[in-house]
């Protein structure tokens, strides 16, 4: 690799560092304030809300590394060009494809993040999530209850409970159930267990009493126990883990698909061959925008007004790119022999890339015809 090589690469991994940085903090921020809300109102711990965050962060990254890789691409070549460097370069002898030759090998390094994330971390860090998220929702005891406090598990039902013990215990009980409009029932009791059975989670009550009060003739009737079990299972509703989603598989079962499979995830053999190539085609696409954000700007000289129109027209050519990519890939799920079409987008940001690069090897080409149509008109 020349030194110019290093020296470009340096500058574009250096400024992609910066905007991934950035960009998964503002995104992460975003995620993290209503993953928050949800679990610390479900009253679980700070830690539980920290390991949710980490395993949401490698899928955040995935997002985010194209978008940096474009905008790194689009600033240092802004840059580059307002200092004169690639005017220098250029001037010496340097094509658009031997300048596109750095940018090239930060593609690469940005693919090769892009594949790491997309064929190991992703899948572990979604399956790690949902069967983390399958193990709270059935922990009916950090969710529920919380000492000192009325908590509302269901419509019309009120729990509080004076103390949790250490044991597992609920000292001190008390429950309303006001969903029945005709009758109101309220169970108090010295102390209670939860139990989770198949049938659903269950509160064990002991030396406790009911006491119901009819609404019509405000009867009230009071009974006593040793030992009560009302049952909370169609009251809260507990999340159970049928199967592993398709995003939690592994690439090679997403290529080779098998029946079981298909019946776990509920999904059909598109679908996997569509997600198993997606995580070949989306690295390749992230290349392809730091390719057509360098591309763009080659077109432009040096100004002192900037560049402002190229770094526009390289904007309006990556939506066009994500919009093919958006039709290619759902085009590619309708059918398991479609599965070449989400590498449509790719292959054509490549093609963009490169007739961007030809067109600004001939600047001087372009001017002198365009000089003599307006003699011909005139």
């Amino acid at each position: 690799m020349s030194r110019f090589d290093r020296y470009l690469l340096s500058q574009l991994l250096a400024v992609f560092g910066f905007f991934s940085l950035v960009l998964v903090a503002v995104y992460w921020v975003n995620r993290a304030v209503g993953l928050f809300d949800q679990l610390i109102g479900d009253g679980q711990s700070a830690l539980v809300f920290l390991e949710f965050s980490l395993l949401t962060i490698p899928n955040v990254i995935r997002l985010v590394l194209p978008i940096s890789a474009f905008a790194a691409a689009v600033y240092v070549a802004n840059r580059l060009t307002q200092d004169s460097e690639l005017v220098v370069m250029q001037a010496t002898g340097f094509s658009g494809f031997r300048l596109m030759r750095p940018v090239a090998y930060f593609g690469l390094v940005v693919a090769v993040m892009m594949l790491v994330l997309m064929h190991l971390l992703v899948p572990a860090s979604r399956a790690a999530l949902a069967e983390r998220t399958a193990e709270i929702s059935a922990n009916v005891t950090s969710r529920f209850l919380t000492d000192g406090q009325f908590t509302h598990p269901a419509k019309g039902i009120t729990l509080y409970i004076r103390e949790v013990a250490p044991s597992g215990e609920l000292l001190d009980l008390f429950l309303a159930d006001d969903r029945n409009p005709a009758q109101r029932d309220t169970y108090t009791a010295r102390k209670a267990l939860f139990a989770r059975t198949e049938a659903g989670p269950k509160l064990v009550m002991f030396d406790g009493m009911v006491q119901g009060l009819t609404t019509k003739g405000q009867r009230l009737s009071v009974t006593r126990f040793a030992d009560f079990t009302y049952d909370l299972s169609g009251l809260i509703g507990v999340n159970t883990r049928e199967g592993r989603g398709v995003a939690e598989l592994a690439t090679y079962d997403l290529l080779h698909p098998t029946e079981a499979l298909m019946a776990e995830t509920k999904s059909n053999r598109a679908t996997f061959l569509h997600d198993g190539h997606m995580r070949f085609s989306e690295p390749l696409l992230a290349t392809v925008a730091a390719m057509i954000g360098f591309a763009t700007l080659l077109l432009g000289a040096f100004s002192r007004f900037g560049l402002w129109r190229q770094i526009l027209v390289a904007v309006v050519l990556l939506v066009v790119v994500q919009a093919i990519n958006t039709a290619a890939n759902a085009a590619a799920m309708k059918s398991d022999q479609a599965w070449a079409l989400v590498y449509t987008a790719p292959v054509i940001g490549a093609g963009m890339a490169f007739g961007i690069i030809w067109l600004s090897q001939r600047p001087r080409q372009m001017r002198r015809r365009a000089g003599q149509m307006r003699q011909v008109a005139a």
